[in-house]
């Protein structure tokens, strides 16, 4: 199935709600196949490309 999927973001894992075949960064806004989504917030339900784009949601849900 190709377009964005839906997911519930769980700790070490996640949920296909409604199928895709990727999701977007909440950061850089670039796309991530579902077999390289490795970041994750369970907190926010937000996904990220890298460990970078993922620690600056953190930084930037600090300053609020």
């Amino acid at each position: 199935m190709g377009g964005e999927a839906k997911i519930k973001y769980l700790d070490g894992d996640f949920d296909v709600i409604l199928p895709g075949n990727h999701v977007i960064c909440a950061v850089t806004g670039k796309t991530i196949h579902l077999e390289d989504l490795r970041y994750w917030s369970v907190d926010r339900q937000e996904a990220y490309v890298d460990a970078e784009a993922s620690a600056q949601a953190e930084l930037a849900q600090r300053q609020k």
